[in-house]
């Protein structure tokens, strides 16, 4: 186990966090707040797996998970924004 996949392995764990956020949280934003971090923490691990196993196609795959979650992000705020 190299550096790579330890980093991978440890932004994994902290998707547990997020899933018990969106699940357990009674605000929308806090959930909003969680799904961006999840994202977030998908698309480094995706990254680092792109390093680790030496694939580029993995690391176009992380940066437009990166920036396609923050449209996305962005639209479901514009959603939410009729329920305020």
């Amino acid at each position: 186990m190299n550096a790579w996949l330890a980093g991978a392995t440890a932004l994994c764990a902290g998707l547990v966090p997020c899933a018990w956020v969106c699940l357990r949280a009674r605000d929308h934003f806090d959930r909003l707040v969680a799904l961006e971090m999840a994202a977030m923490l998908v698309s480094l691990a995706m990254i680092l797996l792109a390093e680790e196993m030496g694939r580029p196609l993995f690391l176009d795959l992380g940066l437009a998970l990166a920036l396609l979650s923050f449209g996305g992000g962005l639209v479901f705020a514009r959603f939410l924004e009729g329920w305020v």
